[in-house]
């Protein structure tokens, strides 16, 4: 059974469907296995606990 793991931050429920949707769509087309034999798991971190460049992405999406 493939694996689909996205890690992101914290996401609205109608772009996480849309994300499960379009990556087992794309996984699909690319090795030709049936799209009920994908999982697809997202998980979700607080802007809080993800740094970029030394800062948190809460603190750089805040302009800081």
């Amino acid at each position: 059974m493939p694996v689909i793991t996205v890690k992101i931050g914290k996401t609205d429920t109608k772009k996480k469907k849309e994300l499960i949707e379009k990556l087992t769509k794309t996984a699909v087309d690319v090795t030709a296995i049936s799209e009920g034999a994908f999982l697809v798991f997202i998980e979700e971190y607080d802007f809080h606990n993800i740094g970029v460049g030394g800062q948190s992405l809460a603190d750089k999406m805040a302009g800081q």
